[in-house]
């Protein structure tokens, strides 16, 4: 057997999360600002002799099949470039599940990325994320990371200014949403509250992090709140301990705090903790790029 190719699998935030339009084929037009954390799981790789795909994981509810989202895209590498050997993946998990934070997604760009390196097949960034969303939306920025506004259905890319130092405090409540479920009850009319998403992008520029911090908003919220008000009430806590903001990440049930201090970040985690009784809580700094030069938009079809 070979070496095996370890990967960082990174988390993500929804700075900011608008809904445009609900299309005629049933999918939401987005507009987003997505954030990179240091958050991570752990993706494993090893060639084999056995000309198969097998998974293990460390969470035994997680399914180690084609229904899993590194099966399919170590599936979708094998096929299109011939690939004969057979490939062991172990993913150790610390990215709450079915939390908003893409950890599914992530886990699958780090599976492309593995497979690529593992390969030599000199496949660009840009390549590897048209094979991506194939699987999601969110897969293409997963590859790509850092800072971004995402349009269309989320394939749309457009890389961003990196975020100004903070400290990321992130609570999994016990709970968790289905993003099917809130996409299908969010009703979009004269009353929605639409993020400052342009305003954000400026405020990126500027690296004016109460700039940021003042436009934060997800449209989501609507729906999670009517079933799950603790959102809320998670928020308010992080508040009470000094948070610029906080906000609801993707379609929940992760909450998120910005946080200039760490000390003030941990008090609200334990606050938290004790309040709410989360047990996934997580103290991080954002993940960034350098600025990019170009402004470029990248497809992900």
């Amino acid at each position: 057997m070979s070496e095996p190719l370890s990967l960082k699998a990174y988390a993500k935030v929804n700075l900011g999360l608008d809904v445009v339009r609900r299309r005629d084929d049933g999918y939401h037009e987005v507009r987003m600002i997505m954030q990179t954390i240091r958050l991570f799981d752990r993706i494993t790789l090893q060639k084999n002799s056995s000309g198969k795909i097998t998974l293990s994981t460390n969470l035994p509810y997680l399914p180690v099949n084609e229904h899993n989202l590194v099966y399919r895209a170590i599936d979708i590498m094998r096929r299109h470039y011939h690939i004969k050997d057979g490939i062991h993946a172990d993913i150790n998990k610390r990215i709450p599940v079915a939390a908003g934070m893409a950890g599914g997604s992530t886990d699958a760009a780090a599976a492309f990325v593995g497979m690529n390196q593992m390969f030599e097949l000199g496949i660009s960034q840009d390549t590897l994320m048209k094979y991506a969303v194939s699987l999601g939306a969110d897969i293409p920025f997963c590859i790509m990371r850092g800072t971004a506004l995402s349009e269309g259905i989320g394939e749309l890319l457009t890389p961003l200014a990196p975020m100004p130092e903070c400290w990321f405090l992130v609570v999994k409540p016990v709970f968790s949403m289905s993003t099917k479920y809130v996409y299908e009850n969010l009703v979009l009319n004269q009353d929605t509250i639409h993020p400052d998403i342009d305003g954000m992008v400026e405020a990126l520029d500027r690296g004016d992090l109460k700039g940021i911090t003042s436009r934060m908003g997800n449209v989501l919220e609507q729906v999670t709140r009517m079933h799950y008000p603790d959102i809320e009430k998670i928020k308010d806590c992080m508040h009470e301990f000094g948070a610029e903001e906080a906000l609801m990440s993707g379609s929940g049930s992760t909450v998120f705090g910005i946080f200039i201090n760490r000390g003030k970040a941990e008090k609200a985690a334990d606050a938290c903790r004790s309040r709410f009784a989360i047990r996934q809580v997580a103290i991080i700094r954002p993940f960034n790029k350098p600025a990019s030069v170009s402004r470029r938009k990248i497809h992900g079809t």
